[in-house]
């Protein structure tokens, strides 16, 4: 695969499309069973406000893998994000109902990098319950 988005038709300020992701329970459970871990802050109600927690919080390799889908999705072509670090600002509280949480997701080109390797910086905010739950959300990207 390769980019499908061209770097000369993108601009700095450029809004890609949001997405939102639901969160639920089960979606934990699956993902503790797809990366091997099982910290019971993920899965345990009792365990989490134990330790402090206001109840079930979602993995932050999760949250992070969610909002990077918003730019694969956006340039066609995972292999395309050559840098993406965030910072874990608040946890994305899961409670035990029909509806989990949802994180929302929107991103931005920040800058324009570098014209040879044709990259761009992505901003991306992440919002669960109307808090900021990545902050330097931040990725590079090679366009085509």
């Amino acid at each position: 695969m390769t980019a499908k988005i061209s770097y000369d038709e993108v601009e700095v300020g450029t809004e890609l499309p949001g997405q939102s992701f639901p969160v639920t329970r089960e979606t934990l459970v699956r993902y503790a069973g797809a990366s091997g871990d099982f910290n019971p802050i993920h899965w345990n109600e009792k365990f989490a406000k134990e330790v402090g927690l206001p109840d079930v919080i979602a993995h932050g390799m999760f949250t992070m893998a969610s909002a990077i889908r918003v730019v694969t999705d956006w340039v066609g072509d995972p292999a395309a994000v050559a840098e993406y670090g965030v910072r874990f600002t608040k946890p994305v509280v899961v409670p035990n109902d029909d509806k989990g949480a949802l994180i929302e997701v929107s991103a931005k080109i920040g800058a324009k990098l570098d014209d040879e390797a044709r990259t761009v910086r992505v901003d991306l905010t992440a919002v669960s319950n109307d808090q900021k739950v990545l902050g330097r959300s931040r990725a590079v990207v090679r366009l085509a």
